[in-house]
């Protein structure tokens, strides 16, 4: 494998007016940090934490220009660990790739060994990028929600933010697990989508917004998957049921939670934080073993869509206005 001199990448760097703007560039590898593994990518994917990124919140990104891109999937082209070789495909996902080490929206990334795990058998890495950090969170969340005690027989699980990718992912794998599924949107005229993933009831979200104050409510799912934060996560653990679990994976709509005491200590709801960045490499190994075998999607090519490099600064923005539906996964192979 020749390493070219140049690669693309897209960087997001300040403009005349002083605002951080994803753009294609040219780069050199000596731009990069130097770590044990080079891997020339060849699928990436768009998260909310990269469009983010990629417009200059210094909450994920502290320094600019910068490359984007927390997940990667590619082939080794050198390795100084010995549990890598030329040739091996391999992911990563997560750490601090894309935030303050380059990461996946250029053609190459060098990261620690620490970072990278096999492709997992059984999927491609075009799969693998389809379902990227949204798949491996989602599963990840149900995953610990099973440890806790949560069956299909238990009762509906809710999932907010479900027109997202990581909420359409987490009701297609919720329903491959025999799940009955309410799917909480703002976009419920997409009806025959949800249903076609796996939904069981599409509900407006809107729903899950209560504004009464009250202290408890009539409860209505028995888990929940949430990607949103703020009041509509209060609202779905209010609403839960007696010893119920709820997953918290994003802060969409807000990054507070007006709650109180009551849904735990008196209903014995348990809230799950979901952090897959830091996921111990033994944990992250078996999910996404999880992800290939039994838990595997089989809605993937309705809930994703191909763009190539150059389209990435165009979705991010789309992204951000809360314009795209499902899963963006990047193809940057020439």
């Amino acid at each position: 494998m020749v390493i070219p001199e140049t690669f693309k990448a897209i960087r997001a760097e300040e403009n005349s007016s002083g605002s951080i703007e994803p753009v294609l560039k040219e780069v050199t590898l000596d731009s990069m940090p130097v770590h044990e593994v080079l891997i020339r990518v060849e699928y990436s994917s768009l998260n909310y934490k990269d469009a983010l990124s990629a417009t200059g919140n210094r909450g994920v990104t502290r320094n600019y220009p910068h490359t984007p891109g927390i997940d990667a999937c590619g082939t080794v082209v050198y390795s100084a660990d010995q549990a890598f070789k030329k040739g091996d495909l391999v992911m990563v996902c997560g750490y601090d790739l894309g935030m303050n080490t380059p990461g996946g929206f250029g053609q190459y990334i060098q990261v620690p060994a620490a970072w990278v795990m096999p492709l997992p058998e059984g999927l491609s890495m075009r799969e693998s990028m389809m379902l990227g950090t949204a798949g491996f969170t989602a599963a990840l969340a149900l995953y610990k929600m099973e440890m806790n005690g949560q069956k299909p027989g238990n009762g509906p699980v809710l999932v907010t933010g479900a027109g997202g990718g990581l909420g359409s992912l987490a009701i297609n794998i919720l329903s491959r697990s025999g799940y009955q599924i309410i799917a909480a949107t703002g976009k419920t005229s997409e009806q025959e989508y949800f249903k076609t993933i796996g939904a069981t009831q599409v509900i407006d979200r809107e729903q899950v917004n209560d504004q009464s104050g009250k202290l408890l409510l009539c409860q209505r799912w028995a888990g929940v998957i949430d990607t949103v934060g703020g009041n509509i996560l209060s609202t779905a653990i209010r609403a839960c049921q007696t010893h119920g679990n709820v997953a918290v994976c994003g802060n969409a709509a807000s990054f507070e939670l007006p709650v109180n005491v009551y849904p735990f200590i008196l209903n014995g709801v348990n809230l799950l934080g979901i952090d897959s960045a830091t996921c111990p490499m033994e944990l992250r190994k078996k999910v996404w073993n999880k992800l290939a075998d039994d838990w595997r999607p089989d809605a993937l090519d309705i809930i994703s869509h191909e763009i190539s490099l150059d389209r990435l600064p165009e979705h991010i923005h789309l992204l951000l206005s809360g314009k795209i539906r499902g899963r963006v996964y990047v193809n940057l192979k020439d």
